[in-house]
């Protein structure tokens, strides 16, 4: 290969590196700054008033808009349609989150992202909530999205346990239109004590490991940029020298 063509070469693939774990550091913070946005955005609306069960949105853009809003939810629970989504850790622990809907006034029915219950190390299968002390109740809670998505690599996507919630292909099973939302029950005077884990991390508290991924790929960047300087610039002039 020429001189000036392998030259051509290491300089592309040097910038190509530079580049891309640029890229790399650019999306980390990005991350960083979308969780910091969310958790400004919870904070702010923690603090208003909360939601009645006639305030909740029915488009999935006026749901946005009640993300993490405080609300008191009162129907009649479908426990029949509780599902359990697996992969799902707290605490550093694995296990399931536990949904249940309840059944609305109107005829609609919402998604109630209800607690947390651990995995069992020999048995996947054996998981149960815990029984819900009436047919009828009020949720005290926060809205938030649909559960979050997992990589689903061939898991089920009905019976009771699940790798992912589908809110339309639910809403067929449950037989009610699903609001485009779900509530996160929280502890407090509403709650009763049923066993399920209630401690919902904050979407800001791994902010950090965003901020430290971005450094590594910056630092990334940096090197490979002084090795071309180095090896392609500096020591081939203090060579001829």
């Amino acid at each position: 290969m020429p001189l000036k063509r392998s030259k051509a070469v290491i300089l592309l693939a040097a910038l190509g590196g530079v580049m891309l774990t640029a890229r790399l550091g650019l999306w980390q913070l990005d991350r960083a700054a979308q969780k910091n946005a969310i958790q400004a955005a919870l904070d702010e609306r923690r603090v208003l008033p909360p939601l009645a069960t006639a305030d909740l949105a029915v488009t999935e853009a006026a749901a946005a808009e009640q993300h993490h809003r405080a609300v008191v939810v009162e129907g009649r629970w479908l426990p029949e349609r509780t599902v359990y989504l697996e992969n799902r850790p707290m605490n550093g622990h694995a296990g399931f989150f536990v949904i249940t809907p309840m059944l609305l006034a109107d005829g609609s029915a919402l998604v109630v992202q209800r607690g947390w219950l651990p995995r069992d190390l020999l048995d996947r299968t054996k998981v149960a909530a815990p029984p819900l002390a009436a047919a009828s109740g009020r949720v005290a809670g926060r809205i938030a999205p649909p559960p979050s998505r997992l990589v689903e690599l061939g898991a089920a996507t009905s019976g009771p346990i699940r790798q992912n919630l589908d809110l339309a292909a639910f809403a067929a099973e449950v037989g009610r239109p699903l609001r485009p939302l779900s509530v996160v029950q929280e502890d407090g005077p509403l709650t009763a004590a049923d066993g399920l884990l209630r401690q919902w991390p904050r979407p800001a508290a791994d902010v950090h490991k965003h901020y430290g991924y971005a450094f590594q790929w910056f630092a990334l960047a940096t090197l490979i940029l002084g090795l071309y300087v180095w090896f392609q610039l500096i020591r081939p002039r203090r060579a001829a020298r």
